[in-house]
């Protein structure tokens, strides 16, 4: 009998080793349950709910609903308030993009260069990306007045026209653009000096001695490729910032005038909570996350390649 529980016993304990794995894998789940959770509860479920509500016919307060299948992704390809958006909101994409980085990148070259009043200039540079939305657009919209605005008297001594740039179609998607490139410069700048700060003194001691003793030479061979991965980085982001406009447009222009800066964010926002087609709202807020991924997506795969590490 005791030579049969001998035969049984190592059978049935678990040796040391194997007993030590499975206590290092419940720990590190049990590490890893809080942030699983709370993943789960703020994106996972939310967007679990924005695929649900897409399928049915659901307005904010009603008691019953119906699913009704892709009508509603049928109707926002049909619905010319959503192309009008959509378009106003690549159109901004396009301006901001660009200017929000190559802006930046030549704020931080200067910035870089300096030794005593660097701290002063990224203090400045920076102020309006910690400026509160309220006290952004007050002084927006006083400077961009049509007859007291600092810009159109400014414009009106060098005998230019006074311009209503909030008022006028053509003007008005530039015209927050502008004042959204304004409010990415700082956040941007400060990645591009941490970028130049990374780069070794020694490139620029041997571009020296190969004869690329110009600042553009410089730029060009040393700069700019050693930049990539900060410069890829900071495309990506500033995309996503842009394309996800929706406060100066909310305070500033409320999509005027005549829908002409009414963006695709503004428009969720007044289908769910304007008009309370919450349904439909769901659609659009998934059609803004599959245009956010695959744009991101894209501009990854295609900057990633140019990149040198």
């Amino acid at each position: 009998m005791n030579a049969v529980a001998a035969q049984i016993t190592p059978l049935t304990a678990a040796p040391p080793a194997s007993r030590q794995r499975w206590i290092e894998r419940f720990a590190g789940l049990g590490f890893a349950a809080p942030a699983f959770i709370l993943l789960v509860l703020t994106n996972l479920a939310p967007l679990a709910a924005l695929g649900f509500l897409s399928f049915t016919n659901y307005e904010l307060g009603a008691l019953d609903f119906a699913f009704v299948g892709l009508k509603n992704f049928s109707t926002a390809l049909q619905d010319p308030v959503i192309r009008r958006s959509v378009t106003n909101t690549l159109l901004y994409v396009a301006i901001v993009v660009p200017g929000g980085v190559l802006i930046s990148l030549l704020v931080a070259i200067l910035i870089h260069q300096r030794k005593r009043t660097r701290s002063l200039y990224e203090v400045i540079y920076f102020l309006p990306v910690t400026s509160t939305l309220i006290a952004m657009a007050t002084m927006w919209q006083f400077l961009l007045h049509p007859t007291l605005g600092l810009i159109n008297q400014t414009l009106k001594g060098l005998g230019f026209a006074e311009t209503a740039f909030l008022s006028e179609p053509r003007l008005v998607i530039p015209t927050l653009a502008a004042i959204g490139i304004w409010q990415l410069i700082g956040f941007n700048m400060v990645l591009f000096l941490a970028g130049l700060s990374a780069i070794p003194r020694d490139l620029y001691e041997a571009v020296d001695i190969d004869g690329a003793s110009h600042p553009i030479d410089r730029f060009l061979k040393v700069t700019w490729p050693m930049l990539g991965p900060t410069t890829m980085f900071v495309t990506v982001t500033t995309f996503i910032t842009a394309f996800k406009i929706f406060d100066t447009v909310a305070v500033m222009t409320r999509g005027g005038p005549g829908g002409a800066s009414e963006v695709l964010l503004y428009a969720i926002y007044l289908e769910g909570f304007q008009y309370f087609h919450m349904s439909y709202a769901a659609t659009l807020t998934l059609v803004f996350l599959a245009f956010t991924l695959v744009f991101s997506v894209l501009q990854t795969f295609i900057l990633d390649r140019r990149v040198h590490y």
